[in-house]
């Protein structure tokens, strides 16, 4: 008798053995491990030669590369403090308000994701720039913006805030409001709210939100070359080195700092799968 006449459900496709499945299934399964070492290979040699060839261990103990990585860190850490500053308001706002042109705002969020980075350093240029459209108040300030430490900060928080905002947003939205309506009675102020029991409930979607913000402003390549240059000691970030030291021939440096930023980026990419934060960061929002 077979399975289902003895009351046995028939098993899934996907419990079972790929030599049972059709050639459709096999061709799928096939399909999707060649695309899977398409995007896996190249990275994975990128790697693998910079360790084997000693590369690594030579781009660890220069000096540019250690100036750059540690303008790196310290620019993204900047940038990260602003994104949350700037960027928890507007996602609490797009979360838990309805207003006329939400639909306007959300955009002009997601804008930079999809803008190519030339581009938006560009933009970033026409703005901040010596004529730019807020050139003259900096100037009263005796601030100059293109070129400097300030640009940099300022390109990687434009390219990054949406990650977090994203994330945030959909955190927020998921709150249990009856929680919140729970501690008003308690008679807990609207700060005291938001600090004891908003934040805490959407934890892991903000730190999800800020773990993506911190890797795309560390890799952050197209915007910062064109409003803040490729300065070595002063704007040359760890990506710009990567091309800088490309440009000069040195591929073996290059590949040694491209190789950093490949352990850095797979880094947090694993920890959000691992705390199970992939989840919170549908690009969809709430």
């Amino acid at each position: 008798m077979t399975g289902l006449a003895q009351g046995r459900p028939a098993p899934a496709i996907a419990d079972r053995p790929l030599a049972t499945r059709g050639w459709g299934q096999r061709a799928l399964v096939a399909l999707a491990v060649l695309f899977s070492l398409f995007l896996a290979l190249p990275v994975a040699a990128l790697v693998v030669r910079s360790i084997l060839g000693g590369a690594l261990a030579d781009a660890v103990a220069s000096e540019t590369v250690q100036t750059a990585l540690t303008l790196s860190l310290a620019t993204t850490a900047v940038s990260l403090v602003l994104t949350v500053i700037v960027g928890l308001p507007l996602a609490f706002l797009l979360a838990r308000r309805r207003f006329r042109g939400k639909w306007l705002v959300e955009a002009i969020v997601d804008l930079p994701i999809v803008l190519p980075p030339s581009v938006a350093g560009l933009a970033l240029l026409l703005v901040f720039g010596r004529r730019g459209l807020l050139s003259a108040p900096f100037e009263v300030l005796g601030i100059s913006v293109p070129f400097t430490v300030i640009a940099v900060i300022l390109a990687q928080t434009f390219v990054s805030a949406p990650f977090f905002v994203r994330s945030a947003r959909t955190g927020l939205a998921g709150v249990d409001r009856d929680l919140e309506d729970a501690a008003r009675v308690d008679g807990a102020t609207e700060t005291q709210l938001f600090r004891r029991v908003t934040v805490p409930l959407a934890a892991a979607a903000l730190a999800a939100g800020l773990v993506m913000s911190w890797a795309r402003a560390l890799g952050e390549f197209g915007a910062t070359i064109m409003f803040a240059g490729n300065i070595e000691g002063r704007t040359q970030t760890l990506p710009l080195v990567v091309y800088s030291e490309f440009q000069s021939g040195d591929l073996d440096a290059s590949i040694a700092a491209a190789a950093i930023l490949v352990m850095a980026a797979f880094g947090v990419l694993i920890a959000v799968r691992v705390l199970h934060w992939g989840r919170l960061l549908d690009l969809r929002g709430a």
